[in-house]
């Protein structure tokens, strides 16, 4: 498996797991919802993180990536239940 597959499957797992927790969190199910989901909140987290400067101090770079990402899922479905 070269870099850019690994990297993908990688991205993907980290998407359907942050997925999976937002939907604890504030309701959801299946797998492809956990993974668009998830996805999106990666962009989404990622961003707010960096642009109000917050470091959440995981060591575990993945961890804190679904964490980053869980997070921006929760605030993508809570901001399109607002809208909606």
């Amino acid at each position: 498996m070269d870099s850019q597959t690994r990297d993908l499957v990688v991205f993907a797992i980290i998407g359907i797991i942050a997925g999976f927790l937002a939907s604890l969190v504030v309701g959801g199910d299946g797998l492809i919802r956990y993974l668009i989901t998830g996805i999106i909140g990666a962009f989404v987290g990622g961003y707010l993180f960096r642009a109000l400067g917050i470091n959440l101090g995981i060591g575990n770079a993945f961890v804190s990536e679904v964490v980053t990402a869980a997070i921006g899922a929760i605030v993508i479905v809570l901001l399109a239940r607002l809208i909606a």
